[in-house]
């Protein structure tokens, strides 16, 4: 089966953890300390490969984890930096948060590779830490946590336009006929079970890329049948043409088709049923004589008036065909050409990356230390000149336990609290 959809594990490496060590060398009795820093952790990185098509490799392989960061060492030795990881996924893939279902990337357009993940920073050794009042810090810095989250991937097709019908409506004929793309064709109801992509060309190089999305059954948007895996590859497309067996062998009403599929293009998104759309009223090659007008007629009265125009065709002799298409580049012609690219919404630099999303360590006698990745954004954006802002963040620093923290290292009132430059005085 095509696999569009595929839900895995990810995390990026934990940063290395300073080292606490001390010179020691002959002739050197009271040799300075000279930890090193923790190495980096690996950043965790999608990345579009357009040899890549389907997402079957993540329905087998399901956790992904970055390399962590080495640990200091003595004599100011740096640990190693844990290695990236790149997953590389087809273009118009999309990435969810699993427990939001809010977008974190969008693997099309510019989006060719984006660090989902960032990888937890290394903390730093006890060679820092040495002051003139304290000479010999015996305390480094912990390593940040590493970030993790499950998240979904959707494989949404690129397509300019959408071409959709119920089952046996002559999608996957009229697909081969126009382009260059071979579907399968058969005369049983979900003929197609994946989306089929093809290029139409037309004079002057100024074609257009088609999708054949499988066919639509009533309840497709509350997931019956396909329905969910194959509507999602109509998000991105700019018009749609609705196919219709306007012969109606297999019983079915073609102008009741069309209300069905629009009402189930509205319930899955509002927004697909705004798109402009165009009728192809197909198999008219069945009919003898004028006996198809009667039917072309009722389906433009149905819905030109709306602005929907309606084309008689055949996919199997091609007549009509090329009006229709077009019309059709007519219709990319004066809409947005913009590419439909879903927005970010989640934002995992914003996720606690522990229970603990910062570090706070006692430097000195009198002063303490308060670092981490949340807090340097407060700083950022919060005045604390101003009465207001200042008020804000000494809550923001309650909120998140950091005041309850330096009590239990054993903060007095008058001693110093430290953050990326800037000195507090600590007072309940």
């Amino acid at each position: 089966m095509f696999a569009d959809k595929a839900e895995i594990y990810i995390r990026s490496g934990k940063g290395g953890d300073g080292h606490v060590s001390f010179r020691r060398e002959m002739y050197v009795p009271a040799g300075g300390p000279d930890g090193g820093d923790g190495g980096k952790g690996g950043d965790l990185i999608f990345e579009v490969d357009e040899g890549v098509n389907t997402l079957a490799h993540y329905r087998y392989i399901r956790k992904y984890s970055a390399g962590d960061g080495e640990s200091g060492s003595k004599k100011r030795c740096s640990g190693k930096d844990g290695e990236d990881l790149v997953l590389r996924v087809p273009p118009g893939t999309v990435i969810r948060e699993k427990t939001t279902g809010k977008v974190v990337a969008d693997m099309s357009g510019d989006n060719r590779r984006v660090i989902v993940l960032k990888g937890g920073r290394g903390g730093k050794g006890n060679q820092h830490y040495a002051t003139a009042t304290m000479q010999a810090p015996k305390y480094a810095q912990p390593g940040q946590k590493a970030r993790e989250m499950t998240v979904i991937l959707e494989l949404k097709v690129i397509a300019d336009v959408g071409l959709v019908g119920f089952p046996n409506v002559g999608k996957s004929t009229f697909l081969a006929k126009v382009t260059n793309a071979r579907p399968k064709i058969g005369n049983y109801h979900f003929t197609t079970t994946i989306p089929n992509l093809g290029v139409v060309d037309l004079d002057g190089g100024n074609g257009f890329v088609i999708a054949d999305i499988p066919g639509l059954i009533e309840g497709a948007s509350q997931g019956l049948g396909l329905g969910h895996e194959f509507l999602r590859h109509i998000e991105r497309t700019r018009i749609i043409i609705h196919m219709v067996d306007a012969a109606s062998t297999e019983g079915r009403d073609p102008i009741e088709d069309i209300r069905l599929i629009n009402s189930e293009l509205e319930a899955y998104n509002p927004e697909l049923a705004k798109r402009p759309q165009v009728i192809a009223a197909n198999k008219m090659d069945v009919f003898y004589g004028d006996e198809g007008n009667e039917i072309i007629n009722k389906l433009k009265a149905a819905f030109e008036s709306e602005g929907i125009m309606v084309f008689p065709i055949s996919a199997v002799s091609g007549s009509g065909i090329d009006s229709l298409l077009r019309y059709v580049r007519k219709m990319l012609d004066e809409t947005d050409s913009t590419p439909v690219i879903f927005e970010q919404e989640f934002f995992p630099e914003d996720m606690e990356p522990s229970n603990e999303p910062y570090d706070v360590w006692k430097e000195d006698e009198h002063l303490y230390v308060v670092e981490g990745p949340r807090i340097e954004r407060m700083l950022g954006y919060t005045n604390l000149d101003n009465e207001k802002g200042f008020a804000f963040f000494q809550q923001f620093l309650k909120d998140n336990g950091i005041l309850d923290k330096l009590e239990e290292l054993g903060i007095q009132e008058g001693d110093t609290v430290r953050m990326y430059g800037l000195q507090f005085d600590y007072y309940k």
